[in-house]
């Protein structure tokens, strides 16, 4: 993508009502605060809040809330040019229950209330295989803890990925620690019991995968910290 069709697409999300993109320093400082209100203030609603984290071009935000349109469905990534596509098409087709918000997902904790979050979803994520990064793996210990602060209770966190390597150490971390596995699959599409959400749903990077022949992974868990 062009830099002018990328500064475009940043101009166009400013004028979307349903995409937010605090700063970083306001998120630290503690000026942009939404905890506890994302329903109320930004939805304006009262249903449960699901956040999918990375959310590229919001294939799953818009798909998911078009299918449950009883939840509020919020995507977020920090790269606005890609999430403009979902944001824009929940405009046009008037999916109110899809929004956006710009920002880096290790600052979730600061940005949501102690269980304010009914449901994770992670798609796709980068399984970040080198071994100094990861940190900025979206599994691991660290981010586990923060997802356990923001979900309620009886949360769930959903992890569909193309990576055998992320869905391997997942499980194994997961096992490991403690935390309850509700659901998991090496292949969704030759899993003929997998939910209707799982397959009907497809990310572009998603379709790239699948042409390649390449077996799609999930997990669905519950954080027991």
């Amino acid at each position: 993508m062009g830099s002018k069709n990328k500064l475009k697409r940043f101009k166009e999300n400013e004028t979307f009502n349903n995409v937010i993109q605090p700063s970083r320093e306001a998120i630290i400082d503690g000026s942009f605060d939404m905890k506890g209100k994302w329903t109320k203030d930004f939805f304006g609603n009262d249903k449960p809040l699901v956040l999918e984290l990375g959310c590229g071009k919001g294939e799953y935000t818009v798909g998911l809330a078009k299918r449950f349109p009883e939840y509020n469905f919020l995507g977020i990534d920090i790269k606005g040019a890609r999430f403009w596509r979902g944001a824009k098409t929940a405009i046009e087709e008037k999916i109110d229950n899809a929004k956006f918000l710009r920002t880096q997902i290790e600052l979730i904790d600061l940005i949501f209330a102690a269980n304010e979050v009914s449901e994770i979803w992670i798609t796709f994520p980068d399984p970040q295989i080198k071994y100094q990064r990861t940190k900025h793996r979206l599994t691991n210990a660290e981010f586990l803890k923060k997802y356990n602060h923001i979900l309620k209770k009886e949360g769930v966190v959903n992890l569909k990925t193309d990576s055998e390597f992320m869905h391997g150490y997942t499980l194994g971390l997961l096992h490991g620690m403690g935390h309850e596995v509700i659901d998991a699959h090496h292949d969704i599409y030759s899993n003929t019991e997998a939910p209707e959400e799982l397959t009907s749903i497809q990310t572009f990077y998603e379709q790239k995968y699948l042409e390649k022949g390449k077996p799609i992974t999930y997990i669905k868990f519950r954080l027991n910290f």
